[in-house]
């Protein structure tokens, strides 16, 4: 298979975006969306529509592509990493935690670039990584994410937040960070803000597990993330108003922070760019249906040369030091 094409996809709105899903899901007819985190770049297709746009995804298994037979790789995988100088992002950590201590954030996701080489194309990359949501665009960015946005299933909406990191190389790595108080106070706002967010969309909003481990495998070591589980219930027409219930939910509230349009302000004067797609959302609704992932573990070709962006949650309790090298830890490509 070869992932090309000269054709790219339209952006629409904002408010053209959601009022397009609406009718979409009036109709119940499927369709697949992206997000960019700005929400100036939102791009809504039906099935018919994604033909020769350039995109590519597999979510949970769905997928408008067919895998090509996979043949062992002889050459050994090289990711080569320059980030950022650790003073800069001293100073925008610096920043944050002022903001912090004077009551304007209780927790901000905040977020770098980091350039990198490889010998890996983007396409390949995309084929043989290892995640719940993958996306190509032929634009020139991959995504290959372990974060659950939302899933809706029969009227029940659940999201899934993902805060905390840790390498599972670390003797007792699991009670270790289970047991670290930066690393509870950081979730347990993340599982408040996701729990009212619900509550604008949804009833019956309650927190089914909290704080459970999963592992994350990659070529140079495996991780531990730390997630919950937020459920809700849908009102009975919700397949008629999915655009408004997904506006209402943006941006993510795991990789934004607490209180959201307040920390999203701070993180754009302590980032000094726009994230674009990165930390926006992906997904796809079958007419009845739906399941998104957060567009992290990131990578984008600019004129530079390639890209890949990473972040961790601030609090009060952060240690700088650890967040640079959470920043660096999260720079993979989960191929094994």
């Amino acid at each position: 298979m070869t992932l090309t094409t000269p054709f790219l996809p339209q952006v629409l709105t904002k408010d053209a975006a959601r009022l397009r899903m609406n009718e979409l899901g009036k109709q119940g007819e499927a369709f697949f969306f992206l997000f960019d985190f700005e929400l100036k770049k939102p791009i809504v297709l039906t099935k018919k529509e994604l033909k020769n746009k350039g995109i590519y995804f597999d979510i949970n298994g769905k997928k408008n592509f067919k895998y090509p037979e996979r043949t062992p790789r002889t050459q050994n995988i090289v990711l080569q990493k320059k980030p950022i100088k650790k003073e800069k992002y001293e100073k925008a950590f610096r920043t944050v935690q002022q903001e912090i201590n004077a009551g304007n954030s209780y927790l901000l996701n905040l977020t770098f670039p980091t350039k990198i080489q490889t010998n890996l194309s983007l396409s390949e990359i995309f084929l043989r990584s290892h995640a719940r949501y993958k996306l190509f665009m032929k634009t020139g960015l991959v995504v290959y994410s372990p974060e659950i946005f939302v899933q809706i299933q029969d009227g029940k909406i659940k999201s899934f937040p993902m805060k905390g990191t840790i390498a599972a190389d670390i003797p007792d790595a699991a009670a270790v960070i289970l047991a670290d108080k930066k690393e509870k106070a950081e979730h347990s706002t993340i599982v408040d803000l996701i729990r009212n967010d619900l509550n604008l969309v949804a009833t019956e909003v309650k927190v089914e597990r909290f704080r459970y481990i999963e592992k994350l495998r990659t070529k140079q070591k495996d991780l531990l993330q730390v997630s919950s589980e937020v459920t809700g219930v849908l009102p009975t027409k919700y397949t008629e108003q999915i655009g408004d219930i997904l506006m209402k939910l943006l941006p993510a509230g795991s990789i934004s922070g607490a209180p959201k349009k307040k920390t999203v302000e701070i993180i754009q004067a302590a980032e000094g760019q726009e994230r674009g797609y990165y930390t926006g959302v992906f997904g796809y609704f079958d007419g009845k249906n739906l399941d998104s992932g957060v567009m992290i573990r990131y990578i984008e070709k600019e004129e530079s040369g390639l890209v890949y962006r990473s972040g961790g949650g601030i609090t009060t309790f952060s240690d700088c030091e650890k967040e640079y090298q959470e920043l660096l830890d999260k720079i993979y490509v989960p191929i094994y």
